[in-house]
């Protein structure tokens, strides 16, 4: 009897992954192909789409193969991107230009602009608070319109990534909830499109440009196209689900789908992703944004900028013949504290809850006595109480999240994982794969394909708690002074940055 399958692919910066996973979660194969990022100027980041559309046939053909199944065994896929990753397309669906990737910041002070005009879409982050990003959509777009004009001119769809992979699969033109929520000031339960907001920001004509389709997560958006079978080596007609921005997939990977879970997603930067059941909205918050990744529940989001990348800083310093491995050793033997080192993670701005981007990172309180081991826990800790600070904002919010669903970097390192725990006084589950991303678009492509009910079946069967860290008490107590520590650094160094 054929198995059934679903297909879970992970748009990232530097490449395309395609996973095929069974409907008990299990991953039968993966396959990666890169793609390049042209840099033309200072904070200008751009891709070409089409590269996406080559990555996505390559790595889906690769990886059927490498699981060994027949491509009619694939009951369906889903995709998700990276966010706010913007294109403007020609009436053929044809990129004008390459897209201004997620982590372009060209449009700063069109930013600015959008924040000035004090519309209400805007009281969604930090009680109204903002910021408004150059990363997103409406800024990006208004860049254009200033700098580009004929481009926004010609264009009949400004989109994202997600929202151009998924025409090209199925030729409709629909947004993701998820994204369009998060990024592109749009409000589910209050009006929808931001309309005001772009009038007041100069560019009343974008919302006509926008698809007109908002879909929710797991949503079957159709059937491959002729076309994009060819492409993919599957049969035409295999079901598309609607997927969202990598990190709220990556919280369905990991189980995160009930009110006051977390997930705790971690690389070179930290992400925190809870689920509430009421709104919230309150300086040094961001969001939460109805139904954005589960029906009836908010997402609540946190994020420290710069956590792994510390870590890797400080190791390259260090030399390539010092490992990781040997690092995580020397900072396990230090005491609590790092013997009086105390370091602010701010190395590249804070983005949550101070939001304050001119920040900076900081070692204080050393002396001749310390080592490498001493500086690389000092790191460590700082990131561990940023972590703390934004959880114990979103508390006094409202939101009170119990356990951290954990996944990337910090998962590797036990010392780390242990201090995350020691400090945040919260336990920290791990799930069986790594690869969250492509196990939560996984998860909702066998919910467009009517495998599961809803996206809390899907997650009950296919996302599995393999290993729990539990906190210390004693070590969390031993934590409070260096944490209060670690919260005065800011406003002092405020004051001589």
């Amino acid at each position: 009897m054929a198995r059934r399958c679903v297909i879970g692919v992970d748009g990232g910066t530097e490449g395309l992954r395609a996973g095929v996973f069974d409907l008990a979660g299990r991953a039968l194969a993966f396959a990666s192909t890169p793609y390049p990022t042209a840099f033309p100027a200072p904070g200008w980041a751009e891709q070409q789409p089409a590269d996406w559309w080559a990555a996505l046939g390559t790595s889906v053909r690769r990886a059927v193969a490498e699981a060994g199944i027949a491509p009619t065994e694939v009951a369906a896929l889903a995709v998700d991107t990276t966010c706010c990753s913007v294109v403007a397309l020609d009436g053929a669906g044809a990129a004008l230009r390459p897209a201004l990737i997620w982590m372009d910041v060209r449009s700063q002070a069109e930013a600015q602009v959008v924040a000035a005009t004090g519309d209400a879409a805007l009281a969604v982050n930090s009680g109204g608070r903002g910021p408004v990003s150059a990363e997103w959509m409406i800024p990006k777009a208004l860049w254009l319109k200033g700098h580009e004009p004929r481009t926004l001119e010609a264009s009949r769809l400004v989109c994202e990534y997600q929202d151009y992979l998924n025409l090209r699969l199925t030729g409709r033109a629909v947004a993701s909830l998820n994204n369009v929520s998060v990024r592109w000031h749009y409000r589910a339960r209050e009006g929808g499109w931001a309309e005001g907001l772009c009038t007041k920001s100069g560019i009343p004509e974008l919302p006509g440009k926008w698809p007109q389709e908002v879909l929710a997560l797991g949503a079957t958006i159709g059937p491959l196209t002729a076309e994009a079978a060819a492409h993919l080596g599957l049969p035409a007609g295999t079901r598309v689900a609607q997927g969202g921005s990598d990190a709220s997939v990556a919280m369905l990977g990991l189980g995160v789908v009930n009110a006051s879970s977390m997930a705790l997603i971690t690389g070179s930067s930290h992400l925190q992703l809870g689920l509430n059941a009421a709104p919230l909205h309150a300086a040094g918050v961001w969001g939460s944004y109805a139904d954005a990744v589960v029906p009836g529940l908010h997402l609540v989001e946190g994020g420290q900028t710069s956590t792994g990348s510390i870590v890797s800083w400080f190791r390259r310093l260090l030399g390539d013949e010092v490992s990781y491995a040997l690092l995580d050793r020397e900072a396990a033997e230090v005491a609590i504290g790092s013997e009086g080192v105390l370091a602010q993670d701010h190395f590249q701005g804070n983005r949550t809850p101070h939001t304050d981007p001119l920040s900076r990172g900081a070692l204080v309180g050393l002396t001749l006595r310390h080592g490498r081991g001493h500086l690389l826990r000092a790191i460590m800790e700082s990131v561990a109480y940023g972590t703390r600070l934004i959880l114990e904002t979103q508390r006094r919010s409202g939101f009170d999240a119990r356990v951290l669903t954990v996944s990337g970097g910090v998962a590797k390192s036990d010392v780390w994982l242990q201090i995350h725990a020691d400090v945040t006084g919260l336990p920290l589950q791990l799930t069986r794969t790594s690869e969250a991303a492509c196990l939560g678009s996984a998860m909702l492509a066998a919910v467009g394909a009517g495998e599961f009910g809803s996206i809390g079946e899907a997650a009950a069967s296919m996302a599995q708690v393999t290993r729990v860290v539990e906190p210390d008490a004693a070590a969390h107590a031993a934590y409070a002074e260096h944490y209060a520590r670690y919260c005065a650094l800011y406003t002092a160094l405020r004051a001589v940055a």
